[in-house]
């Protein structure tokens, strides 16, 4: 297969496995699904959509939000870690939105960057699923198919959004980010994988990394 038949195999398996995709985090708004991305760096999806409705219940808008103080929203979103930085954040970005946004998340990526604790990532994924604005959000299970898949050789996830764009049709960019999560959790982990059930990696995969599982498997 050449690479344009590699992307197509990789398109129309997905659109086979999740003609319907989910979206990972439980929010109701471009406001609390900002919220909860911040909330899950380094924290798992389902640990943030665990605490979300505590914070939610006190305040699931920015006036509510800047209500509480920063030690109070620490309180609540302890368990998903990090949570100082986080409740810094959560507080200080309510507050720009308030005197700069009547309250709005804005629709850019640029915009959203300049928040607090706001990084490239989260804001691409706001615009993407409160927005239906083309983005790519490149997360660690997106930077790791990427590279088994050899559709990138990206040392970093701004590397691998670059050729996750250039490959893959602009009107896919949203489903597709949701796509590959959901196969990287599913087939395709960091840990505990089975090539034998990753039916991408075994048909189009970087052969170094086919080879690599292999040896590791022999051994054990």
């Amino acid at each position: 297969m050449n690479k344009q038949e590699k992307v197509e195999f990789v398109i129309n398996t997905l659109k086979q496995l999740y003609p319907n995709i989910p979206v990972p985090l439980d929010h109701k708004d471009p406001y609390t699904l900002l919220i909860a991305v911040l909330l899950s760096a380094q924290s798992t999806d389902k640990k943030v959509n665990e605490i979300t409705p505590q914070l939610f219940a006190y305040a699931d808008n920015p006036y509510d939000m800047v209500r509480l103080s920063v030690e109070q929203i620490r309180e609540i979103i302890k368990p998903v870690g990090l949570s100082p930085m986080k409740a810094k954040g959560i507080f200080g970005l309510s507050k720009i939105l308030i005197d700069e946004y009547h309250g709005k998340v804005p629709k850019s990526i640029e915009a959203l960057e300049k928040l607090p604790a706001v990084g490239h990532k989260t804001a691409s994924v706001v615009v993407a699923q409160a927005f239906g604005i083309p983005a790519f959000p490149v997360d660690t299970h997106i930077h790791r198919l990427m590279y088994r898949w050899n559709l990138s050789t990206g040392k970093n996830v701004v590397q691998t959004e670059r050729d996750a764009k250039r490959l893959f049709p602009k009107s896919l960019w949203n489903d597709l980010h949701l796509q590959i999560i959901w196969y990287g959790r599913e087939y395709s982990p960091a840990r505990g994988w089975k090539l034998e059930k990753d039916i991408i990696t075994k048909t189009i995969g970087r052969k170094s990394v086919i080879q690599d599982y292999y040896k590791k498997s022999s051994k054990k």
